[in-house]
């Protein structure tokens, strides 16, 4: 990880990318460009990730910004550590069928959605697919990753704005083009232990600094 901005932008797609396969936001975006023309759909599903993004980054930098730096690589370890466990830990208790429990609780919140504002307009597709993309994302354990990322002070802003930002657009348009054919083959078990494994990668770089 000898540039900083390659280092942040390699890690922040990889773990983005993992974390979102799968995800709520990911059957949310698929269902939503069932039943409504597709461009819309990714651009408001995308846009509300953007926010979200930028927003946890934002709040990551100003963690970065306000503690001592001798404090951050620390900071940084523990944050990745912890949610690197987290993960690994959840992925032993998912059940053979979580990704269909992720596409069940995405596909109600879109047909009782649908059911409120029935509509195919540009507009209304736009703020639809943002509003429930933008309110499943909070809380999300891919907003709680970006958080992390931007607390590790080896990482440019920029190279993370761009790799996140390139990971959730794959994704959406993953879930968009060839959403029902991805979200068949998921396993959500191995990205959780993929996603798991990436942040104790990244803990252990986190903990090299703090002691280097």
């Amino acid at each position: 990880m000898s540039d900083p901005g390659l280092a942040a932008f390699g890690s922040s797609f990889s773990a983005i990318t993992l974390a979102e396969l799968g995800d709520k936001t990911f059957f949310m975006a698929l269902i939503l460009a069932m039943r409504h023309p597709r461009r819309w759909v990714f651009l408001g599903s995308f846009a509300a990730l953007a926010v979200v993004t930028l927003l946890s980054l934002g709040v990551g930098y100003g963690l970065r910004e306000l503690l001592p730096a001798r404090l951050l690589p620390w900071l940084a370890a523990l944050l990745f550590l912890g949610f690197g466990g987290k993960l690994l830990l959840d992925a032993g208790q998912l059940s053979a069928d979580a990704a269909r429990d992720e596409r069940q609780e995405a596909e109600q919140v879109v047909i009782a959605a649908d059911r409120r504002q029935p509509s195919q307009r540009a507009l209304a597709v736009l703020w639809e697919s943002f509003a429930l993309v933008f309110v499943a994302e909070l809380g999300d354990r891919t907003q709680f990753a970006t958080i992390f990322l931007a607390t590790a002070p080896g990482f440019t802003m920029a190279g993370l704005v761009a790799g996140s930002l390139a990971g959730h657009g794959l994704v959406t348009a993953l879930a968009v083009g060839s959403g029902r054919w991805v979200g068949e083959r998921v396993d959500e078990r191995l990205l959780y232990r993929l996603s798991g494994g990436l942040f104790v990668v990244f803990g252990l770089w986190a903990l090299g600094q703090a002691l280097g």
